[in-house]
């Protein structure tokens, strides 16, 4: 017992002064950042910019968070009487607010679609879908249009940010190029278990094991309360924008990192209270986005990062404005203006237990997608093969699921804007997402994206090899949802278990829900149809002069476009050149060589 005193006093010492220790250690650890952002910063700016803005947001939010505990009642206080008097003013202000956003909104088509008028076609898409929302509307005379409006606002400036500005493109174009090497680091693991060969030949070992990969990171952001603290500062602001209720926010903010299935848990203890039209919105939302593990699996494939990510953003406030527009609020919710909405938290012990929970729980999604694909692909072949046969009774040739998808759906896919050549294939792409799942329709737009890549040849006889740059940005928005038949199941059986008394409830508005997610993600492909800027074509006399030609890629096939076009045979046999390759000595050995991998009429000469 004498031994052990020092230790007991050591630890009464520790108990008695453990606020003042814990300060001490902070300082300290603050001190050694500071020290090491300080030291990374003054060897080389440029590589530590992605240090600076992580450390400016933290001690912004830091600061906010501050200001509120300490200032956020009195600034409340002194704002009162602006406040009363803006409520006062409103109901005819608002009428200018609306007449100055129109005419802003007209004079930005007009200036922005002078150029491109193509992109009008997207933007009559995005009403026309907002439109049949509304003729579908379960109460048209309870439509809440701030929610509509203010939804359809934050989603078109989302847009704009991320699609048109420079900040917002390179942002994003960081972010997806970020999450490409994080989700790299897969390989040391799945190389360590299966080997280097199979996870380069075998689709199962080398996409899937990215799935396990990412659940177990957002396990142990779950522990560490930073994915909630997240989602509740993207619910916030849609809260507070749009009128809708914490409880149906918070599950669709959730939804932007999470599944269909995961994100009404973190409302579990209030969905048997919640409103008819709540439960809808918490299932539209599902509907409308994709979990983060699954759209690792789909950067793997080659689908561009930052379109996955803008997707799942800008869903948000758009499925939570569509959700109110077609199934509004009828009924006086119990969560209406309260914000204090407690946010369940996992059960983990540590973080080591938080990870291999992760780990653990995505065995069963991994099992889910292999045996949904493989289902999924067998089926498929069956019906298109009995698809062949009854066409052929009837000498129809290659009739086909797809070859119906995209003869249907193809007036929706040019309405979303994609060149009325590219849109059986996006239509039918559109048509494998809604009937079969999204998954079987990312692989075959890589399968698309890839073949572009390469430089094929844009026409194979009758078959189109490739879409354009921009029908492939318009389908990666399309397809960025779960909102597909075989997800009415998941979705059921998910809530179900959460909430049994409201099965029949939940049974009533799922296809409706349904419905709404595949309008949303349309909707979010207009929106990129309408941004969407077309990639300069780069100095092409320069590129085929120095190029070797052993290989081809997209460039090599525009270029070659390019010097085809450009290309003059007269009545006499001579080939003469104009534009940027009038008097260029290497126009005849560049054509030569475009030649040899790309037919045109110039090459017969």
């Amino acid at each position: 017992r004498k031994a052990l005193h020092p230790a007991f006093k050591a630890k009464h010492f520790c108990k008695a002064h453990a606020k003042a220790i814990r300060k001490v250690i902070l300082g300290l650890l603050c001190v050694a950042y500071l020290c090491y952002f300080a030291a990374a910063c003054w060897l080389n700016f440029q590589r530590a910019l992605a240090l600076v803005v992580m450390t400016a947001l933290v001690v912004f939010f830091m600061c906010w968070s501050l200001f509120q505990k300490h200032c956020g009642a009195k600034v409340l206080q002194l704002l009162r009487p602006s406040w009363k008097c803006f409520q006062k003013s409103w109901p005819w202000l608002k009428w200018l607010v609306y007449v100055v956003l129109l005419g802003g909104l007209i004079t930005w088509l007009v200036l922005d679609t002078g150029r491109n008028p193509k992109q009008l076609i997207s933007f009559a898409g995005f009403c026309f879908l907002v439109l049949v929302l509304f003729a579908c509307s379960k109460h048209h005379g309870a439509v809440s249009w701030r929610a509509v409006l203010w939804g359809l606002g934050l989603e078109f400036l989302l847009g704009l940010f991320i699609l048109r500005t420079t900040p917002g493109i390179q942002a994003f174009q960081w972010l997806g190029d970020q999450v490409q090497v994080f989700l790299s680091y897969t390989t040391a693991g799945s190389s360590f278990v299966f080997g280097n060969t199979l996870i380069e030949e075998v689709f199962a070992f080398q996409t899937l094991p990215i799935i396990v990969f990412f659940s177990c990171v957002m396990s142990i952001l779950y522990y560490l309360g930073i994915m909630q603290w997240l989602i509740l500062k993207i619910s916030w602001v849609l809260q507070v924008s749009m009128g809708t209720t914490a409880t149906e926010t918070l599950s669709v903010a959730g939804n932007i990192f999470v599944g269909q299935t995961e994100s009404p848990l973190l409302i579990r203890p209030y969905l048997a209270d919640m409103t008819n039209s709540e439960i809808h919105t918490v299932m539209a939302g599902g509907f409308s986005t994709i979990a983060g593990s699954v759209m690792g699996a789909y950067i793997s494939f080659g689908i561009d990062a930052a379109s996955l990510i803008a997707a799942s953003v800008m869903a948000a406030p758009c499925a939570l404005a569509m959700s109110k527009l077609i199934y509004p609020e009828v009924e006086e919710s119990k969560f209406k203006g309260k914000e204090s909405i407690r946010l369940s938290c996992g059960e983990e012990r540590n973080i080591l237990e938080a990870a291999s929970n992760g780990a653990a729980a995505s065995v069963g999604l991994v099992a889910n997608i292999a045996a949904n694909l493989i289902a999924f692909l067998a089926v498929l072949e069956f019906i298109n093969a009995a698809l062949r046969w009854f066409g052929e009774l009837v000498d129809i040739e290659g009739l086909s699921f797809q070859m119906i998808c995209s003869y249907v759906l193809m007036p929706v896919a040019f309405l979303m804007g994609a060149d009325w050549a590219d849109s059986p294939l996006v239509a039918e792409l559109l048509g494998i997402k809604i009937f079969l799942n999204e998954f079987v329709a990312y692989q075959q737009l890589a399968t698309y994206k890839k073949n572009r890549l390469a430089g094929l040849e844009e026409w194979d006889g009758n078959q189109k090899q490739w879409i354009s740059e921009r029908a492939e940005s318009i389908t990666t928005f399309a397809l960025c949802g779960f909102a597909n038949f075989s997800s009415i199941g998941i979705m059921l059986g998910g809530l179900t278990s959460m909430v049994p008394q409201r099965k029949s409830d939940l049974a009533a508005a799922v296809l409706r829900a349904l419905f709404t997610g595949i309008c949303v993600s349309m909707l979010n492909a207009c929106l990129a149809g309408l941004f969407y800027v077309p990639t300069e074509v780069s100095d092409c006399v320069t590129f085929l002069s120095n190029t070797n030609f052993s290989s081809t890629s997209y460039t090599t096939y525009t270029c070659c476009k390019q010097l085809f076009a450009s290309s003059v045979l007269g009545d006499n046999g001579t080939l003469s050149f104009t534009g940027a390759w009038a008097g260029v000595e290497e126009s005849v050995p560049c054509l030569i060589q475009c030649c040899g991998h790309y037919n045109h009429t110039a090459c017969t000469g």
